[in-house]
């Protein structure tokens, strides 16, 4: 008699990234610790992509399938993204288990 047994069932989980306060450097390193929690479902990244301050993040972003979010820096000086992420956040981690469609 064979038993099957599937395999354990992988998390899925939301990657949020503020490109504003986190360099490129990191992104290897950030998925490598992330798939031993599950898999990365939603890969988002925030931040004024109108500049070039960002240009380390666009060289990864397709390498790595991150959707870049843009979130204009409306003030000098300040995060623009120090809200987005908090309220994206909140709406996938307000869904029940299972049922989110975003992480599905």
């Amino acid at each position: 008699m064979t038993i099957h047994t599937s395999p354990p069932k992988q998390k899925h989980l939301a990657v949020l990234i503020d490109a504003d306060n986190a360099p490129a450097a990191i992104v290897e390193g950030l998925f490598e610790e992330i798939a031993k929690y599950g898999v990365a479902n939603v890969k988002r990244i925030y931040g004024d992509w109108t500049g070039p301050q960002l240009g380390g993040w666009k060289k990864v972003l397709l390498d790595h399938s991150i959707q870049p979010i843009q979130q204009f820096a409306y003030t000098k000086g300040k995060n623009c993204s120090g809200q987005l992420i908090p309220d994206t956040a909140l709406s996938f981690s307000s869904a029940t288990a299972g049922a989110s469609p975003l992480l599905n």
